[in-house]
């Protein structure tokens, strides 16, 4: 089997430190799929929220069963437009892999409690764990671990946003979008992966990775707040609740135009598909699940029929294009996510047990900073011990903290925070 698929180079496939072809039966990208596949950090995922926490339900999806949702839209969708399939997948099975306990919640609690020493982002965590928190390769020169030696292509293809803190956007109010790819003490292996790559511009791969991932959990989170809520999409016949998601979406995901998604809504409803009505039935299951399929179809369909019109045939990859994402397939996609909004998420923002979460996450970073390398696993103790500042010692908490599971954080707290705590006699 060619070691390098149409539209790649030999420097897309190169790593850090290289590495003899073990078989060839499989491609350097086909490696990269099995090593994320293999990851420990992968299987916790398994119990990470995604939407709702995980243990809220069966039906609900975890971090875990998302990342293998888009993995699956991305992959077919990166084929159509000539990508490598394995390079697409791989980025799409990765890409969440440094988010926290309690989903975006945790990411907010802890960027507060390292907001002095760089943040917390869970893009720039996922890279940091790629190359160098899950242990599979060590360095042969310096000794230190360069996590999972990934390919360049591949690496590369899980950056959504190429730059660091200090080069953070500004939104309409002059306030900066904490969204980044690079925390400043990865910057090495960064400025490596990126090699020439245009300024600030993802690589094909990542856009259709971050493609996947938009269209899979606007999907999906209605199918999970309509299960999980028992709330009939017919409400939305409503004029009113319509104005209502139309303003959530555009209060949380930056939309301008209100009648752009008052539009959307009207076409997904006017399809033959949409899932008014539900009772909780398998009848009422099946057609859920038709619809989530239906949307998917439409949305990548649409986007690879835009994609195509605009760059022709032939491989796709890497700098050579850019993915084209039509207007009314973009305001489908985001009244999707409103809905999610204005039924689960804006909803618990007010929750006691939310606010509760943080609380437990920057307690427990705090707790851990103070008490020293004996209160961490092995691998992340030393690195506390290797950091020459506190900043160090407090991100080597911090990456211990974001490693763990929604459960495992509440019982590390309890360990580290609440029983100390009693046994001084405190409330």
């Amino acid at each position: 089997m060619s070691d390098v698929s149409t539209g790649y180079t030999e420097s897309d496939k190169e790593r850090l430190v290289p590495e003899p072809a073990k078989t060839a039966n499989r491609t350097s990208f086909a490696r990269d799929r099995a090593r994320i596949v293999h990851s420990s950090a992968l299987r916790r995922l398994g119990a990470k929220t995604q939407i709702l926490g995980a243990g809220s339900g069966d039906f609900v999806r975890t971090r875990l069963t998302h990342s293998l949702e888009v993995a699956q839209v991305g992959r077919e969708l990166g084929k159509a437009l000539g990508c490598d399939p394995d390079v697409v997948d791989a980025a799409c099975l990765a890409h969440d892999l440094g988010h926290p306990p309690f989903g975006h919640n945790g990411e907010r609690a802890l960027d507060e409690a390292i907001r002095h020493a760089g943040g917390f982002e869970g893009n720039a965590q996922t890279l940091r764990v790629l190359t160098r928190l899950e242990p599979k390769t060590i360095h042969p020169v310096t000794g230190e671990s360069i996590g999972l030696n990934l390919t360049r292509a591949v690496l590369d293809a899980t950056v959504k946003y190429p730059w660091g803190e200090q080069e953070l956007r500004l939104d309409a109010h002059g306030r900066p979008i904490r969204k980044f790819n690079v925390y400043e003490d990865d910057r090495p292996v960064y400025d490596w992966l990126r090699g020439n790559a245009p300024e600030r511009q993802p690589s094909f791969e990542a856009q259709v990775m971050d493609l996947a991932d938009d269209i899979s959990y606007s999907v999906h989170d209605v199918e999970d707040s309509v299960v999980h809520n028992g709330v009939s999409l017919s409400v939305m016949r409503d004029p009113g609740v319509a104005r209502e998601v139309a303003a959530r979406a555009r209060e949380w995901y930056g939309w301008e135009d209100e009648q752009s998604l008052l539009d959307a809504l009207d076409r997904l409803r006017a399809s033959g598909w949409w899932a008014d009505e539900y009772d909780g039935s398998r009848r009422a299951l099946a057609a859920l699940k038709d619809m989530t399929s239906q949307l998917i179809g439409r949305m990548c369909d649409a986007t690879i029929a835009a994609t195509r019109a605009a760059h022709g045939d032939g491989p796709l990859t890497r700098y050579n294009a850019r993915l084209v994402l039509p207007s009314q397939t973009h305001a489908e996609i985001v009244l999707l996510k409103g809905i999610a909004v204005h039924f689960l998420m804006a909803p618990r923002e007010a929750s006691p047990s939310y606010a509760k979460q943080r609380r437990v996450l920057k307690q427990l970073v705090s707790a851990l900073a103070d008490r020293g390398p004996e209160a961490f696993e092995p691998q992340f103790g030393a690195d506390y011990s290797a950091a020459s500042d506190d900043a160090g010692r407090l991100r080597a908490a911090v990456d211990q903290v974001a490693s763990l599971t929604d459960k495992s954080a509440y019982d590390w707290h309890h360990r580290f925070v609440v029983s100390p705590r009693r046994s001084r006699g405190e409330r």
